[in-house]
């Protein structure tokens, strides 16, 4: 038989599995709220990027596609808000009719990704929104038509 021990104290029966599931808790909610924000962020980085990418395919190649549908039919891929993204396109060296054989297209696209479980009251939700930016860079061939 084991010798009982003198310092056990029987209101303190019980308590570990309570601390454990406090620790635990208070450990796990942050981690957890950490990778469905990590989440978020990336989805909408790599719907910037994508968009940005294939709207300087399209324009560069030529197609009769507008960049606005190019770029609503990706964001809606992503699930991202088409009306927030912000474009634009420039042609480098700045050319009359762009795209024009040689130039180059650069197309820049710009969104915010919202942190999940923020609240829109004071602008919180506007407020601790990340910012993300995507640069894509495509050249014209030179055999192209314009």
């Amino acid at each position: 038989m084991l010798p009982s021990r003198s310092t056990d104290d029987p209101s303190d029966r019980g308590s570990a599995s309570l601390e454990f599931l406090a620790a635990g808790l208070i450990l796990l909610v942050p981690i957890v709220y950490l990778v469905v924000a990590l989440g978020a962020v990336q989805n909408a980085a790599l719907g910037t990027e994508a968009t940005a990418r294939f709207v300087a395919r399209t324009v560069a190649s030529g197609a009769e596609v507008t960049p606005e549908l190019v770029r609503e039919s990706v964001a809606d891929a992503y699930g991202l808000d088409a009306a927030t993204l912000e474009m634009s396109i420039d042609c480098v060296p700045a050319a009359a009719d762009c795209p024009a054989a040689g130039t180059t297209i650069v197309v820049t696209v710009g969104n915010t990704a919202p942190l999940p479980l923020v609240p829109e009251i004071f602008g919180l939700a506007e407020a601790m929104s990340i910012p993300v930016d995507a640069t894509s860079v495509y050249r014209v061939e030179r055999l192209a038509e314009g």
